[in-house]
């Protein structure tokens, strides 16, 4: 195995000026030859340099992809121990996950085949970082900020179900409720724009901060040897190297929830089914969705009782499934969910942002549309599409839970696929503490969450014996 590609990633200070932050990151190449990136966030007002230690995170997080492909990292600046400790647990876990879910199990058409690991050359000691976290001090952890307010919750929105989801029921219960937009400068804002602009004309709290941050992956992806030349012209139905998503996203977003006092982080993470093989060739990983995962909200939240004093992080979404999630949008919540938009490749019909009705993203919500009997037309997707959909989820593996997934399919009443039995637990509420901990959901919101949630699912479930069962 051979995936070294670089000798060292630098990133530099970075620079305020009026609403836009900087730095530069250079890359340093086996043979030693430079490359470098300008990587910007832009607020929607003034940045502000007291936020300078939470920009530094905003800078470093997105180098977490790449601990398998080079030889350091090197901050151009001093960050506190707690910071240091963060980054050195999210290079390790997001370098195990890359290499079993994007090097191993899940290669798309962009890698070079020589250079990814085969047979003996999948183990837990070459799924590590190789590349060590460098700074120019580590300093004592002091609080940035103490007067978050439990009573204002900050959406991470995307235009797609679960933020959709979470604002509306947190507005149904009478949250002071902030959809808060990362705008990618590429055509992923083209997902978002839809739910954007709704939020825009009927919620005075939504925001955006742009970020080019999309367009420095596949700077990254040029520059790295064991991705193919030609790979901006191949089509992909996922990222072929980088997981680390929403740690990116968290930190740029971070200096709005302190301007705002906002209190509560919420990203919109569904059930994940503690019985799948989390396991591989003894390397321990996350099926690629760690940052979606309970433990990502755990180990903020221990970064937070450090830094940001009062802030908590956590999902409104976590014991249910994606079919459950679309239920409540389209039962409960009809008016947001004609603004959802969840596709691989969005794209412009006259003035109407139209999903494509062919990328896994939307097989999987039309199936959940269909199981809910729900009109898919009702979210943009074209009658075209609607009619050829049974045909192409027989040809495509759609990324859901296998249980979620055959009970989706029989809840839709589609035929021709091979259903061993109902799972009835896809459609209820999962009591797992190590996934699904209702106690994370602080208190004020708990019994409203539940209570909705409830109103929509098949009961309470619990794993007895590897197998769940409705108590």
């Amino acid at each position: 195995m051979d995936i070294l590609c670089l000798e060292s990633i630098t990133v530099s200070e970075p620079t305020v000026r009026k609403n836009t932050v900087t730095s530069k990151i250079t890359l340093r190449h086996l043979d030693g030859k430079k490359a470098s990136f300008d990587l910007k966030v832009r607020y929607e007002g003034p940045a502000d340099e007291k936020y300078m230690e939470i920009y530094r995170m905003a800078m470093a997080m997105p180098m977490m992809n790449y601990g398998l492909f080079a030889n350091s990292v090197d901050l151009g600046f001093p960050i506190s121990k707690a910071d240091r400790d963060l980054l050195d647990d999210l290079l390790g876990i997001f370098s195990r996950d890359i290499f079993v879910n994007k090097l191993v199990r899940r290669r798309t058409g962009h890698l070079i085949e020589k250079f990814l690991p085969k047979g003996d050359d999948i183990s837990p000691e070459n799924a590590r970082p190789g590349a060590v976290i460098g700074a120019r001090a580590i300093s004592p952890d002091r609080f940035l900020f103490s007067g978050a307010e439990p009573g204002k919750c900050g959406i991470l929105s995307s235009g797609g179900k679960e933020a959709l989801t979470t604002y509306s029921m947190l507005k149904e219960l009478g949250a002071d409720v902030h959809p808060i937009y990362v705008n990618e400068s590429g055509g992923h804002w083209r997902t978002a724009l839809t739910a954007y602009r709704w939020h825009t004309r009927t919620e005075p709290n939504t925001c955006r901060v742009w970020t080019n941050v999309d367009r420095f992956y596949l700077f990254m992806l040029d520059n790295l040897r064991i991705v193919k030349e030609d790979h901006r012209s191949i089509p992909g139905d996922t990222y072929p190297i980088r997981l680390c998503i929403f740690p990116v996203y968290l930190f740029q977003l971070l200096p709005v929830f302190l301007d705002r006092r906002i209190g509560n982080l919420l990203i919109g993470s569904e059930f994940d089914d503690p019985r799948g093989e989390w396991d591989y060739a003894g390397i321990k990983h996350y099926f690629g969705i760690y940052d979606q995962h309970q433990d990502f909200d755990v180990r903020m939240e221990e970064w937070y009782a450090c830094r940001i004093k009062g802030m908590r992080q956590w999902s409104a979404l976590r014991p249910i499934s994606g079919l459950i999630v679309e239920r409540i949008l389209t039962k409960r919540y009809p008016e947001a969910a004609k603004y959802q938009r969840s596709c691989h490749s969005c794209h412009f019909e006259k003035e109407k942002i139209v999903p494509c009705g062919r990328c896994t993203k939307c097989l999987g919500v039309m199936l959940f549309l269909k199981a809910n009997n729900a009109n898919p037309l009702a979210m943009g997707y074209r009658k075209a599409d609607i009619e050829a959909f049974p045909g192409r989820l027989k040809q495509t593996k759609l990324r859901l839970d296998p249980d979620e997934l055959e009970h989706s399919i029989s809840c839709a009443f589609l035929t021709g696929f091979d259903i061993q039995r109902p799972k009835p637990h896809a459609g209820g509420i999962h009591i797992y503490p190590s996934t699904s901990d209702l106690g994370k959901i602080p208190e004020i919101y708990r019994g409203g969450i539940m209570s909705i949630l409830g109103e929509h699912s098949k009961g309470e479930w619990v794993l007895k014996g590897g197998e769940w069962v409705k108590r």
